[in-house]
């Protein structure tokens, strides 16, 4: 029941990629708790530095 290392807590945003969504499972249904993340989710910080 568990992802164990691979897990959402263990993700990062190396090389520029975006991190999957997060969904919790339980019986026969499932929810997204975290969206998967766009580009312009990675680099919105970056475009605040610049101004």
């Amino acid at each position: 029941m568990s992802a164990g290392a691979y897990g959402f807590s263990m993700s990062s945003n190396y090389n520029s990629r975006p991190r999957a969504v997060e969904v919790l499972v339980e019986n026969n249904s499932f929810k997204t708790i975290r969206k998967r993340e766009s580009y312009k989710d990675l680099i919105k910080l970056e475009e605040k530095r610049l101004v």
